[in-house]
């Protein structure tokens, strides 16, 4: 028999890359190029980028770097990220969970900006939540929770009724800061302690109820 797990909420709050969006092969090549630019162990570096802000990501690997050329090395990087849609490619499950969430209340929480999150939710042929926190929403990234407080704030609810679904260590941490429970989507977060976790969307199934809760059923 098949075990199912229910979480409710009344907002959700979602991370887009390696929860909705699978950018993975983008973000290798990227951020193996960057490594090799600065003499760096391109491995070690993989294990810091996820979830995070690029600049906040270099300030972690290079932390005696002058934070303007982290910077400008963003900016440079969120152009190549931008024009390289190769790969990129929905969560499997992520289309038809989407359109379950069509009347409901989401939003987006990214540490990508506006132009890379357009290109990559239209490359995985997903639709934009009409409530989006991108890089120039915020002053501080992930781990920092002001993405998902900001999140939660634009939809109306309180932290304690939103629920963050999220792949990265930066990720899960923000959404416990912000005082919210957290589902972990993929191998990444399974190790990270979320509220409950999913191999990927094709294990969530989503019940809108009366009340304006929105249940969400999650199998093994």
């Amino acid at each position: 028999m098949t075990a199912v797990t229910t979480l409710t909420a009344r907002a959700l709050l979602l991370d887009m890359d390696s929860t909705l969006v699978n950018s993975e092969a983008v973000v290798e090549r990227c951020w193996r190029r960057w490594a090799a630019e600065q003499g760096l162990d391109a491995d070690e570096v993989m294990t810091v980028v996820h979830g995070r802000q690029g600049w906040a990501t270099m300030a972690a690997l290079l932390p005696d770097r002058p934070m303007e050329r982290n910077v400008a090395d963003n900016r440079r990087m969120l152009a190549q990220e931008t024009s390289d849609m190769d790969g990129v490619v929905p969560i499997p499950g992520a289309p038809a969970f989407m359109a379950a969430l069509a009347r409901l209340p989401h939003a987006l929480v990214t540490s990508a900006d506006i132009a890379l999150s357009d290109a990559r939710m239209g490359a995985a042929g997903l639709p934009m939540p009409a409530v989006r926190i991108t890089a120039e929403s915020v002053s501080a990234s992930k781990p920092d929770p002001e993405g998902f407080l900001k999140g939660a704030a634009e939809l109306g609810f309180a932290p304690e009724d939103c629920l963050v679904f999220e792949d990265s260590e930066a990720g899960i941490e923000a959404g416990r800061a912000a005082g919210m429970r957290v589902l972990g989507v993929g191998d990444r977060a399974a190790a990270l302690a979320p509220t409950a976790h999913v191999r990927d969307l094709t294990q969530v199934r989503v019940e809108a109820r009366a009340d304006g809760v929105i249940a969400l059923h999650l199998t093994d």
